[in-house]
């Protein structure tokens, strides 16, 4: 598509921008794939059409407030990307843009707090732990508050999880195979301690030092997607001070969001000092299904029964980061499982970050149709690698009645070497860390007496770091 946007003039990520409306072609191949544009049926509701909608503002030619409603009615999921046969990168477009938009325009009172509330406790753990606290003291007064509010209260678990700290360090089992740092998160940590430490104990197991450096932080991809770009810079800035990608081999994430929004340093940090830092650290970020598949996972042991696992794609696993196969390949290693195909399984649960606060009707809408696709499985387990997929999902699941427990990934896995994935320590929502874990005590782990040595890899092993 010809532009005349004005490069020179909007920064160092205009480039990028451009270069994202001047691919796309009009063909339309995105229109089946967004989860906007299937619910309202509005073109300007489409990836095409907000491109052209974008395009209009960066040239001059449109008031950004006729653009906004559209705009803030896309999920950012990239299902438009995995469509696209030219392949424009929407992503590069709507995340400055969304940046730029949100320095000029004028929110109503409610927005603004709703905004300021999500941008000031979700990236900090112990503020969000302290405000989930609270909110829990307000239910009686749920009716009575606003929609975004009476959203935010609803994705509350019941009880809190409660999960010591994660040690500095946790030694491989067995000979050591590679050696990783784990970005812990932030609204995980809160939401569902155990899936950092079902990650440790699988990595340990597969012969896996992992680092847990302290001082990290949110990875920022939260800001980053609500076009809070300094905030965004202010907390990627803070991880790569901390983190340091050539003393691991890989940066290891276990949420779909935090993974792509890592990916998305460089682009975030364009035009600056920090670009170089930037493209180092993001070159090294996998997910832990990436990584444990390409280092050859040791097969669990047979399960105690049948199980049917349907597994639900995370967007920004699965379109932002191409991730698809990777976490099949390793369910389908643990026998007795079989895993069940979702209808419509490309399409966006909804959650999206903060989507399911600042536009929950439609958000709501897209959790009740992904929730009855999965209900439609007949599956025993949902297994997905999002956090915000989990309680999504989860929630609508409750909505229609329908008891089906949600997992991530990395949990149905470290269960299953128990060979009964029901062992461990409960349902995600109430987990509480598990003091007889051999990582109760990491110290007792660097005991030769106590590693089990070496152990054999899975099929298609390369026996050897990842790249």
């Amino acid at each position: 598509m010809r532009h005349a946007i004005p490069v020179e003039e909007l920064g160092p990520q205009a480039h990028a921008m451009a270069q994202a409306v001047a691919a796309c072609v009009h063909c339309g191949f995105c229109l089946p794939a967004c989860p906007t544009y299937l619910t309202l049926g509005e073109e300007m509701d489409s990836p095409r059409g907000r491109i052209l909608l974008m395009k209009g503002v960066l040239e001059g030619e449109l008031k950004l407030e006729d653009a906004l409603p559209y705009v803030d009615r896309c999920l950012g999921c990239l299902g438009c990307v995995t469509a696209c046969p030219s392949g424009v990168e929407y992503g590069e477009l709507l995340a400055p843009f969304r940046a730029q938009a949100e320095e000029q325009r004028s929110r109503p009172l409610l927005e603004r707090i709703t905004r300021l509330m999500a941008n000031q406790t979700l990236p900090y753990p112990g503020r969000f732990r302290a405000a989930a606290t609270l909110g829990k003291l307000a239910r009686p007064l749920q009716g009575l508050l606003p929609s975004p509010m009476r959203t935010m209260l609803s994705l509350l678990p019941e009880k809190m999880p409660a999960s010591q700290p994660l040690p500095s360090l946790i030694p491989a089992q067995g000979t050591r195979r590679a050696r990783v740092a784990l970005l812990a998160g932030c609204v995980q940590q809160v939401l569902a301690p155990e899936i950092n430490w079902a990650t440790v104990r699988v990595l340990a197991r597969n012969g896996v030092e992992v680092v847990i450096p302290a001082g990290q932080g949110c990875c920022g991809a939260l800001s980053m997607h609500n076009g809070e770009a300094g905030q965004a810079r202010s907390l990627a800035r803070r991880n790569l001070d901390i983190f340091q990608p050539d003393a691991v081999d890989a940066i290891i994430t276990n949420a779909a969001g935090c993974g792509s929004g890592m990916h998305e340093y460089p682009l975030l940090f364009a035009g600056s000092e920090d670009e170089e830092r930037a493209r180092k650290f993001a070159a090294k970020v996998q997910d832990v299904s990436v990584f444990l598949d390409k280092l050859g996972m040791e097969a669990p042991p047979p399960l105690a029964a049948p199980l049917k696992v349907a597994y639900h794609d995370a967007c920004h696993l699965a379109h932002a980061q191409g991730v698809r196969d990777a976490p099949r390949r390793l369910l389908n290693a643990i026998p007795g499982a079989t895993l069940v195909p979702i209808a419509e399984g490309e399409i966006c649960c909804g959650s999206a970050g903060t989507y399911n606060i600042e536009q929950p009707e439609l958000a709501q809408q897209l959790g009740q149709r992904k929730a009855n696709s999965v209900a439609a499985t007949g599956a025993d387990l949902l297994v997905t690698g999002n956090i915000g997929c989990m309680t999504q999902i989860s929630n609508h699941l409750g909505r229609l009645g329908n008891p089906l427990p949600v997992l991530h990934t990395i949990q149905l896995l470290d269960r299953a070497y128990s060979g009964d994935w029901r062992t461990a320590t409960g349902d995600w929502r109430t987990a509480t860390f598990d003091p007889q874990s051999p990582f109760a005590n990491p110290q007792s782990l660097k005991s030769p007496a106590s590693s089990p040595g070496p152990r054999p890899a899975g099929p298609g092993s390369r026996g050897a770091v990842p790249g």
